[in-house]
């Protein structure tokens, strides 16, 4: 399993609909736990969400599209396509992985 980073930008305007989408994109979310090794809201300087980020687990990119394609965000039109940046990502260190991978104990 590989983990795919996703990231993705409102598209301008696009606040009413984000809004009307969110309690779908909850429950979608929360029914994709087992996919998702963090996800939220991106924002602005001043508060204001702009975005979405994912990282997730996925078999291929393509099944990886297909979640994103799936979600009640990108269904409803919420982010610009045209600058979604989905890339495979590898943990290498931090906090939440328990440090670098290189070490070993």
């Amino acid at each position: 399993m590989n983990r795919y980073v996703i990231y993705c930008r409102d598209r301008p305007g696009s606040k009413p609909k984000r809004d009307e989408a969110k309690q779908a994109h909850f429950r979608y979310v929360e029914e994709n736990g087992s996919t998702i090794c963090v996800a939220g809201p991106l924002k602005d300087d001043s508060g204001e969400i702009t975005g979405s980020l994912y990282i997730i687990n996925a078999n291929s990119k393509r099944d990886a599209w297909a979640f994103l394609e799936a979600d009640p965000y990108f269904v409803a039109g919420i982010w610009d396509n045209d600058t979604i940046v989905m890339e495979e990502f590898i943990a290498a260190t931090g906090d939440w992985i328990g440090g670098p991978i290189w070490r070993t104990n």
